[in-house]
């Protein structure tokens, strides 16, 4: 698949489910395909650049979306262990988690196109086949984070709806600041 495939296409089919879970999915899969839409008919190159005051760049946003989606649905199966402890992180840990939001050499955006519709393809199967969206854990140790709060499963997928939406507003600037294209109007 190309990357213009990867970007333009409409977003995929959800498995068969009804209810909460079908507006879940389908919501996901909207988002998802305003965020990647952002991407169309772009080089490795203008996928990493920056253009705006900030330091978000368009590959690095989907490398983050990807990320935040891979690791909350690792601890809808796992709990807090699958995230670990921020509070006990170093300047390395947060110069890695940094590196999530900017392409790096080798990189490309075909590449981390395909790393964010696999973990997609994921978490729709989790959607689908999770017992129980009311199943909670405690969150992770995070000076963001409540004490002792505990998220359900649904509250975890209402989270990477929310912040896939914000990013694909973030990733609509940037590509606007680079080149005039929007991704709607």
């Amino acid at each position: 698949m190309t990357v213009n495939e990867l970007t333009t296409s409409t977003p995929a089919e959800a498995p068969a489910v009804t209810g909460e879970r079908a507006d879940l999915l389908e919501t996901l899969a909207k988002h998802r395909h305003f965020l990647r839409f952002t991407t169309r008919d772009l080089t490795d190159e203008q996928a990493g650049l920056r253009t705006t005051a900030g330091e978000l760049c368009l590959g690095g946003l989907i490398k983050h979306v990807t990320s935040v989606e891979r690791g909350w649905a690792d601890f809808i199966v796992h709990g807090p262990s699958a995230m670990g402890d921020f509070t006990a992180m170093t300047e390395e840990d947060w110069a890695r988690r940094a590196d999530e939001f900017r392409m790096l050499p080798g990189e490309t955006l075909a590449g981390v196109l395909a790393d964010y519709a696999d973990v997609a393809a994921r978490t729709d199967d989790l959607v689908a086949t999770l017992p129980d969206l009311d199943a909670a854990w405690p969150l992770p140790k995070a000076p963001w984070f409540e004490s002792g709060a505990r998220w359900t499963a649904r509250r975890v997928l209402l989270h990477i709806i929310a912040e896939t939406a914000q990013h694909a507003g973030h990733a609509d600037i940037v590509r606007e600041s680079l080149d005039g294209a929007k991704s709607m109007g």
